[in-house]
């Protein structure tokens, strides 16, 4: 990346970027558009593209994304590059063209001119480690996994409500092999009271199912499960489809499987791992989330509230007049907000002051989700200081810092002497 000077400048491009093609626009310091060309997405493309540009460089090049293979080309080309956020880009077009006309050379002009014009506030693009990045794609892939898991169980569960009201009515909770594997030995009501109680209770003692509290009502319920079936039809259909989904969520949860081995091995090797790993209540799976999310830039947070608004925990505040209202943050990074929302959560069985924090927002009227973003504040405010020190979390530290500044948590009484 470049380090020239901004006032230095003499070129400034944008790229407006498509899955098979990308158009390029190049504007010089006084405004004037001094290169226009399109190339597709190919290397050939990429290639004539860095030749064609060889004349404007040193090149800055604003681009409606941050991430993505036309991202890492113009860095690997040398070009300093400066992600937009698409509302931003849109009122960029809309200064240069208020009549709502739209095309692709449009778009990369208007964001060209606007980097020239007002680029010396953006911030440029910094790449990450590798190993931060991979560990973010592969966290960010694993949810992507999981939603389809949740999806195909949904599905699972809608096949056997059409002819298998009794396999619903034995159990809760259907992204467990153990019910998948169910389907799988009774995928009809007549298979299952045609196996008997002896084939039922070794079910669920292989599967590890068997609890005094609930294995007669389970058993009760197999012996009746002809009572209430679909038709002929729709058993012989849906108990079809019931055991090709049981199997792809096999299938699928074995990939899950690898990639849990896989994150949690890259997370190892990272040099944050301690300070994530000690945070209560981010465990195995929200630990490398929020250092994938977060990752190790230390400057780019100057403060915890830079933190905290990425991570959308912080309000947003609108103010007009006599008018002032504060809103929920919806320019943020969704990832990092879902990563912080079930951290926080979690965070409340392990911590007895995040416990009483988020029972005090509750009783002030606030919402379950409210209460957890409040939570996540605080817990972010804590986070960055821990990442700027490099230190793990210490929560009898922190408990004496809340005391010895007064903090509200102060309503914890510490433990008497005996």
């Amino acid at each position: 990346m470049n380090t020239i000077a901004w006032d230095e400048r003499k070129y400034f491009g944008a790229l407006d970027w498509a899955r098979d093609h990308h158009d390029l626009v190049v504007v010089a310091a006084q405004g004037a558009v001094v290169c226009e060309l399109r190339c597709e997405h190919t290397a050939a493309g990429w290639q004539a593209l860095r030749e064609k540009l060889r004349d404007y460089e040193p090149l800055a090049v604003a681009v409606e994304t941050n991430q993505g293979l036309a991202v890492e080309q113009l860095l690997e080309a040398g070009y300093t590059v400066y992600p937009v956020n698409p509302k931003s880009a849109q009122r960029y077009r809309e200064r240069q063209a208020p009549t709502g006309v739209k095309d692709d050379q449009l778009d990369a002009w208007s964001l060209a001119d606007a980097l020239r014009l007002d680029g010396h506030g953006w911030k440029p693009l910094v790449p990450d480690d590798p190993l931060v990045a991979e560990l973010r794609l592969l966290t960010r892939d694993e949810v992507a996994l999981i939603e389809q898991r949740t999806a195909l169980s949904n599905q699972l569960q809608a096949a056997l409500c059409a002819y298998y009201p009794a396999a619903l009515a034995a159990f809760n909770d259907w992204t467990r092999p153990a019910t998948w594997a169910f389907v799988e030995a009774f995928p009809t009501p007549e298979a299952l009271v045609k196996a008997g109680p002896r084939q039922w209770k070794k079910f669920l003692h292989v599967h590890q199912l068997w609890r005094e509290a609930t294995a007669e009502k389970r058993l009760e319920i197999f012996a009746q499960a002809t009572a209430l079936q679909g038709g002929a039809a729709t058993v012989a259909a849906k108990s079809f489809l019931a055991v090709a989904l049981a199997k792809v969520l096999r299938t699928l949860e074995a990939q899950l499987q690898a990639y849990r081995e896989k994150i949690e091995d890259r997370f190892r090797q990272h040099p944050d791992h301690d300070l994530f790993g000690s945070l209560p209540g981010a465990g195995r799976k929200l630990a490398p989330r929020l250092l994938a999310e977060i990752g190790d830039q230390r400057a780019r947070f100057a403060a915890a509230e830079g933190l905290q608004a990425y991570a959308g925990t912080a309000p947003l505040t609108f103010k007009s007049g006599q008018i002032e209202k504060h809103l929920i943050r919806r320019a943020c990074a969704p990832c990092l907000r879902a990563a912080v929302h079930h951290w926080a959560n979690h965070s409340r069985h392990q911590c007895a002051w995040a416990e009483a924090y988020y029972q005090a927002h509750r009783e002030k009227g606030q919402s379950h989700a409210c209460a957890l973003r409040c939570l996540g504040q605080r817990w972010l405010k804590i986070l960055w200081k821990m990442w700027q020190t490099h230190t793990a979390y210490d929560e009898a530290l922190h408990r004496h810092n809340q005391h010895q500044h007064g903090s509200w948590v102060i309503a914890l009484q510490p433990e008497k002497s005996a």
